[in-house]
C-alpha cells in the first residue's frame, strides 16, 4: 500500500491548471484568478465628502464661529467645480466632490443652521471627513496575485476599478460513474436486496463545492456496460470519478476494464481509513482517473482527501493540499479518541462551542453519522488523545 502523502504527491504532481478563460466579474465567486491585476484608477477618484454636512475651511471653523451658507450645493454625482469662498460653507453630501478652497466638512449635526448661516457648535480639523483621492487604492497598486481566490468583497474591489471580466482558470468537467447492480436512483421503488445510490448525488455535491463541473452516469457490473459507460465519460471529462468496482471483488471489473480502454493505472490502495481500496490512473489524453471505494463514508473522505485537492489545481489553486474546505480551526476534544489500526484514520465529528465529539459510529457505510459531522479529526496510527486534548481539525 502507497502511503497517504505520497499518494497525494503523485496525484498533484499529475494535475496543473487548466486553460485560462475571460468571464464576467460577477461570475467569478470562488474562482481563482489566472493573473495578477492592478490597480485601473485612483480610489477614491477624487477627493470627498465622507459626511453630509459643510464644506468649509477648518481655520475659520471653530466652535462659536459663523459661516455663511453659498447658495450653490454640491451633492454626490457630476462636479460643480464650485469654490469656497473666505466666511463662506457650502452645503455638501456624502460621495460629493470636494469644493475648491475647502479642506474640512463640518457635519450637519455638529452646527446650528438660522436662515443662510451657521453657527458652528464643535469645530473641525483639516482634512477632517475627507475622503482623499487614491486613499484606498492608487492606480497602478497591486490588488490581487496570481491564485488568490475570488470572493464577494474582491469582486467589489475590481467592480470598483471599473473591470469587467478577468482571466481564471476553466472549471474542470468531472465525470462521476458510480457501479454496482444493487444500486437504485432515489425515487424508484426497492426490491429485496437493493438499496439507492447515495454516492451520485453526493460526489456531485461535492465536486460543485470545490469548484468543478459535475455529471454523473450508472454501470451494472457488467464488463460490456461498464466499458461503454467509461468509455463515453473518459471522452469527454478532465477528471473521472468512479465509485465502487475497485476492490478485488468477483464483480469488480473496474480495474481491467480501465486497462482495456488505455488507462494506465499509477497506483492502486492508499495506506489511509476509511478508504484503502483507492486507485489513480491516466489516461494518453491526459484525462485523471480515480477509483473510489464504493462505501459512501469512504467514498466521502477519499474525495476529499485526494480529488478535491486535484479539482483546485485545475482551477489554479497551487498551494499544498488546497482542497476548498473550509479550513483548520483548533478545538478541545469532549472525549478520548483512539486510532488502534496500522493506517492513518479521518474521523468524523461534530464541534459545537469549541468542542468536537465523534458523530456516530464510524463505519464506512454509515452516512447519518456523516451527515452530522462538520469537521475531520485525523489520526496517526496508534495515536490516543485524550478528553480535553487540543486538537485541530478539517472543518467541511
Amino acid at each position: 500500500m502507497l502511503e497517504e502523502q505520497e499518494a497525494k504527491r503523485r496525484i498533484l504532481d499529475a494535475a496543473s491548471p487548466g486553460a485560462v478563460t475571460w468571464i464576467p466579474l460577477e461570475l467569478t465567486l470562488d474562482q481563482v484568478l489566472a493573473q495578477e491585476i492592478t490597480g485601473s484608477v485612483d480610489s477614491p477618484p477624487f477627493d470627498n465628502s465622507s459626511m453630509d454636512g459643510y464644506a468649509v475651511r477648518a481655520a475659520e471653523c471653530k466652535t462659536g464661529d459663523v459661516l455663511q451658507v453659498n447658495e450653490a450645493v454640491q451633492a454626490a454625482g457630476l462636479d460643480c467645480h464650485l469654490t469656497l469662498q473666505a466666511g463662506e460653507a457650502i452645503r455638501i453630501f456624502t460621495g460629493a466632490p470636494m469644493p475648491l478652497g475647502a479642506d474640512a466638512v463640518i457635519m450637519q449635526e455638529d452646527v446650528r443652521r438660522e436662515g443662510n448661516q451657521i453657527t458652528v457648535a464643535e469645530g473641525v480639523v483639516e482634512g477632517e471627513n475627507i475622503r482623499r483621492r487614491g486613499g484606498d487604492v492608487c492606480a497602478g497598486q497591486k490588488l490581487l496575485e496570481r491564485g488568490d481566490v475570488m470572493s464577494p468583497a474582491r469582486i467589489a474591489l475590481l467592480a470598483s476599478q471599473g473591470i469587467p471580466e478577468v482571466a481564471v482558470h476553466g472549471k474542470p468537467l468531472v465525470q462521476i460513474v458510480t457501479t454496482g447492480d444493487e444500486l437504485v436512483e432515489p425515487g424508484a421503488p426497492l426490491l429485496p436486496g437493493e438499496i439507492y445510490n447515495s454516492n451520485s448525488p453526493m460526489l456531485q455535491a461535492a465536486v460543485t463545492r470545490v469548484g468543478g463541473i459535475a455529471a454523473a452516469s450508472h454501470a451494472f457490473d457488467d464488463p460490456e456496460e461498464l466499458h461503454e459507460v467509461l468509455g463515453a465519460a473518459l471522452a469527454t471529462a478532465d477528471i473521472v470519478v468512479i465509485a465502487g468496482g475497485v476492490s478485488v471483488g468477483e464483480k469488480d471489473y473496474v480495474k481491467e476494464v480501465l486497462e482495456e480502454l488505455g488507462v494506465t493505472t499509477e497506483f492502486w490502495r492508499v495506506k489511509v481509513k476509511p478508504g484503502k481500496p483507492f486507485l489513480f490512473g491516466r489516461h494518453p489524453d491526459g484525462t485523471l482517473v480515480f477509483g473510489l471505494p464504493g462505501n459512501p463514508v469512504s467514498a466521502f473522505v477519499t474525495f476529499h482527501v485526494f480529488v478535491a485537492p486535484v479539482i483546485r489545481r485545475l482551477l489554479g489553486d497551487m498551494s499544498e493540499g488546497a482542497s476548498g474546505d473550509t479550513g483548520t480551526v483548533s478545538v478541545v476534544l469532549g472525549e478520548a479518541v483512539e486510532n488502534t489500526g496500522d493506517r492513518p484514520h479521518y474521523f468524523r465529528g461534530r464541534v459545537e462551542n469549541g468542542t468536537l465529539r465523534l458523530s456516530g459510529t464510524q463505519q464506512s457505510h454509515a452516512i447519518f453519522g456523516l451527515s452530522r459531522a462538520n469537521c475531520l479529526l485525523r489520526l496517526n496510527p496508534g495515536e490516543k488523545l485524550d478528553e480535553g486534548a487540543s486538537v485541530a481539525v478539517i472543518l467541511i
